[in-house]
């Protein structure tokens, strides 16, 4: 005679929350045939996995600053420490950058940021009447 595994399974019954008598007791007996398989691995099981999606890092984009021949170097220096929170030190070094290179970076954002640097420096050069070019690019 074969014999078949099984798994005995015993819960309380009941509201009372004490411990009731072994005879009281609600018992499941759970057969599985043998046949060589792990149980629940048999046709028409399948295994669902579940993955936790991953946020993506927002892109970067470099918020750029180019040279013109009008535009007074102390504005640019006030611009960068106005809207870019650089000290006067590194505010200076950018603009010779860009005044001895015709471009330079005054720093890297998320889209909306850079967008809004970049909008903010252009109407504030417009509104001081300075043709002063500010751009970004995705880095």
């Amino acid at each position: 005679m074969l014999h078949k595994p099984f798994t005995v399974m015993t819960g309380k019954t009941g509201q009372s929350g004490g411990r009731r008598p072994r005879s009281e007791a609600m018992s499941r007996v759970v057969m599985s045939k043998d046949d060589g398989r792990p149980e629940g691995t048999g046709p028409g099981t399948s295994v669902i996995t579940r993955t936790k999606p991953r946020a993506k890092r927002p892109s970067l984009y470099r918020v750029l600053i180019l040279n013109d021949d009008y535009t007074p170097m102390e504005f640019v220096v006030h611009v960068l420490e106005r809207f870019f929170q650089k000290d006067v030190e590194a505010a200076t070094k950018i603009m010779l950058h860009v005044h001895h290179h015709g471009i330079g970076e005054c720093g890297i954002f998320t889209y909306e940021i850079a967008e809004t640097k970049v909008t903010q420096v252009m109407d504030f050069a417009r509104k001081h009447q300075h043709p002063l070019q500010c751009v970004m690019e995705k880095k």
